[in-house]
Parts: C-alpha cells; sequence; structure tokens
C-alpha cells in the first residue's frame, strides 16, 4: 500500500536549516580534523558519521514541531541507511559525536553535554515499579565499541568507558575509567581524566 503521506520541499525546509545550525554548533564543539579545523565546521554528507547525526537532528527538530510522521520516517531512514536506533524523541546534548556508530542503541537517557558513543553501544531502560528507568550522565563521557549502560546507573562526568564494558544499576564517580561487567566492575579513579575529543 503506498505511504500516504508525502515528503516535499516545503515539508521539511524550514526543519533542515535548523538542524544543520544545530550541527554548525554541534561540530564546533568537536576536537577533531574531520570536523573543524578551528576555524570551518566540515560537514560532509558522504561521511557517515556526519550525515547520521544530521539525520537524527532533523528527525528530532521534526518532533519538536509535531509532525511525527516525517520524524518517524527520518529515524527509519537513519536505521536503514547506518544501523543506528536513535528515536527522534531521544534529547542528546548540544555538543555529541557518533562515531561510526553502527549497531547502537541509544535511548532515552539523560545526557549530560560532550558524550562519545562507539559502535554497537546499547543505552537503556530496565522497567521497574511501572516504568522505565535510564541511566543519567554527567559532561565529557566516552563510550568505546560494545559498550552497554542499563537501567538506574549515575555516571558522572569525565568518565570513559573501555570496550565491552556492561553496566547495571551502577554508580560511576567523576573523573575516572570503567572497564568490566556489573557488579564486578573496575573502576579506576583519576587525578584527572582528559577527554581529548571535545575543544
Amino acid at each position: 500500500m503506498p505511504d500516504p503521506d508525502h515528503i516535499n520541499d516545503n515539508t521539511l525546509t524550514p526543519f533542515v536549516y535548523t538542524a544543520l545550525e544545530r550541527i554548525r554548533t554541534c561540530f564546533e564543539g568537536i576536537n577533531n580534523k574531520y570536523y573543524n579545523d578551528g576555524e570551518d565546521v566540515y560537514f560532509n554528507h558522504l561521511h557517515s558519521d556526519h550525515y547520521c547525526s544530521f539525520v537524527y537532528l532533523l528527525s528530532n527538530e521534526c518532533y519538536k514541531n509535531a509532525n511525527i510522521p516525517v520524524a518517524t520516517k527520518l529515524f527509519l531512514l537513519n536505521k536503514y541507511l547506518h544501523g543506528l536506533d536513535l528515536y527522534f524523541s531521544v534529547t542528546l546534548p548540544e555538543i555529541f559525536m557518533l562515531v561510526h556508530p553502527v549497531g547502537a542503541v541509544i535511548g532515552n537517557a539523560s545526557y549530560g553535554n560532550k558524550i562519545v558513543i562507539y559502535q554497537n553501544c546499547t543505552i537503556g531502560s530496565v522497567y521497574k515499579d511501572g516504568k522505565y528507568i535510564y541511566p543519567t550522565f554527567g559532561e565529557n563521557v566516552v563510550l568505546y565499541s560494545r559498550v552497554s549502560v542499563l537501567g538506574e546507573c549515575s555516571i558522572g562526568s569525565n568518565v570513559i568507558f573501555g570496550a565491552n564494558t556492561f553496566a547495571l544499576k551502577a554508580t560511576i564517580p567523576d573523573s575516572c575509567i570503567v572497564t568490566g561487567f556489573s557488579p564486578a566492575l573496575s573502576i579506576s579513579t583519576k587525578d584527572k581524566i582528559q577527554v581529548q575529543f571535545f575543544v
């Protein structure tokens, strides 16, 4: 059956401009030669990390303006093109970085500014007392590949999750490196964690 909800330029144009402004703000905060050179922001629709971030922001703009049919199509487009499950109603911070995020599932957590999410990561909920409970993240958090952070987790700022880490009902302090599996996570606290991804 043909889809009756057609998308045309008039439908998308206002949202595209707003999403591009959000991309500019986001990329200005990233310390990476593929995103900016300190003066000029680079956005390349053929760079899949760039494009999946843009499609998410565009879907989120449509959602915030109550255009759910278009938001849904864009969410599914991101899933088809990038294998990224990032629903249009999820609120990522102003500055974030998705690093070849094939297979990542990014749920409706509370995100501090400047988060990095690599491939095959899962940020999800647990069901408790009739509601879904999601993690809370501080600022400057990095999730390397195959990290899972689920449920009632409180994550501090300046935190790095090593690859394959699984956190459930965990409280993680500021300035540390986390590895292993809950309930026996290894938390290495440092005086200062340098998250090099951001300006």
